[in-house]
Parts: structure tokens; C-alpha cells; sequence
């Protein structure tokens, strides 16, 4: 590497592997909520409840993101935006039981929640238990 590689960046041969977007599916209504219970009979579905103005929600979701693993066979991811479908929000506290946080990661198996986390605590790996 000559000198100005060494000083602005490297100009590395070796291509740095590029991390596939996630296949968020938008939730954005209250009826997709009991499309995705129904789905947990068969498959695991997560959902994130992100707050598009909150730093720390921002960092969880990249976070996760960046930490990620899994195959889109093996778990439906669902996004919700929480400034704009409060009602969604509201309605998925009250329907899967967990108290509502921003950001939360619920994991629904069963048309139940079997997991939710908030803030640092949300991880993907967790997902691991319920493939």
C-alpha cells in the first residue's frame, strides 16, 4: 500500500462482503396482526417497533440489523413505524399481551408472544430458539 493509502484509506484488493437488506415486511395496519398470528402456526414472525425520531431506537435497529443471521424461510421480519401507526402499536400491546416500549422486538410463535425485548436487549440471536 503506498503512502497515500496508508493516509486516506487503504485501496484493498479484497472486496469487503456487502450485508444483504433484511426483508422487512411494513406493518401498517391492525388486520395484518392476526395474519401474523396466524403465520406463527407455522412460522416465526418478529416484529420491531421502531421510532423513526429516537436515536436509541435507531441504533437498536442497526444494530440488529448488522448482527442478523437467519434466512427469510426461516422468520418473517414485520417494521413498524411507530410515529405513524400508533393504533398498530396500541393494538399489538393489547393483543400479544406485552406493555408497550420503544424500541421492542416482540417474536410471536403460536399466535402468542413468546419474547420481547427493548432498548440494548434486542438482539436476533434470540430468534435462534424459536426456528
Amino acid at each position: 500500500m503506498g503512502l497515500f493509502g496508508k493516509i486516506f484509506g487503504s485501496d484493498d484488493k479484497d472486496p469487503k462482503e456487502e450485508k444483504q437488506a433484511l426483508p422487512w415486511q411494513e406493518l401498517k395496519s391492525i388486520e395484518q396482526l392476526e395474519t401474523i398470528a396466524e403465520a406463527s402456526k407455522v412460522k416465526t414472525q418478529a416484529i420491531f417497533k421502531h421510532s423513526t425520531r429516537c436515536g436509541i431506537s435507531r441504533m437498536a435497529i442497526r444494530n440488529f440489523e448488522s448482527s442478523f443471521d437467519l434466512s427469510e424461510n426461516q422468520v418473517d421480519l414485520f417494521y413498524l413505524d411507530l410515529l405513524n401507526y400508533r393504533d398498530v402499536s396500541s393494538e399489538i400491546a393489547a393483543k400479544f399481551q406485552v406493555y408497550h416500549e420503544s424500541p421492542q422486538f416482540i417474536v410471536v410463535r403460536n399466535g402468542v408472544a413468546v419474547h420481547h425485548a427493548s432498548h440494548s436487549a434486542i438482539t436476533p440471536q434470540v430468534l435462534h430458539q424459536f426456528i
